[in-house]
């Protein structure tokens, strides 16, 4: 297992789990949305997506961070929004080198933290996670507003 940068060339591959991903999530299966948006991260350089691969080459799965900044810490904080492993790859340490690679990519940028969230009943990332150091925060609430 390794992981990489993606770049435009994994664009089908990836598309394909990122509409994973969000069913996993209980979004519908919508590709031609998945890509788009991708496309749109890969425009404007908005996010680093890394991807796993295991010996054969295929891809397993991607991380996604997103730069942010911290007012409080008058610092950058990355939001390490996405993780996703194709099914039939789990359990194989592809969650694992990925995590530890988007804290290695935010190391070589001078980013000091990342932050992110998960569901509550996800006690398999929770458990990855957890294993790799991060601690939950019990000292802020997570709140949501719908404003479209």
């Amino acid at each position: 297992m390794h992981t990489r940068a993606a770049v435009l060339n994994d664009l089908p591959t990836l598309t394909a789990l990122l509409d994973g991903y969000r069913q996993f999530y209980g979004q519908q299966s919508d590709v031609a949305a998945a890509r788009h948006f991708l496309e749109q991260r890969f425009g404007l350089g908005d996010s680093f997506i890394l991807v796993s691969e295991d010996d054969k080459g295929d891809m397993t799965g991607f991380v996604q961070l997103y730069p942010g900044l911290s007012t409080v810490g008058l610092n950058s904080r990355w939001t390490l929004n996405d993780l996703f492993v194709a099914p039939q790859a789990r359990g194989q340490g592809a969650g694992r080198e990925l995590m530890n690679a988007a804290s290695a990519l935010a190391r070589e940028h001078g980013v000091p933290r990342l932050v992110l969230m998960t569901q509550v009943e996800n006690s398999a990332a929770q458990r990855l996670y957890e294993s790799l150091g991060w601690q939950r925060n019990t000292a802020f609430y997570s709140y949501l507003l719908d404003v479209a």
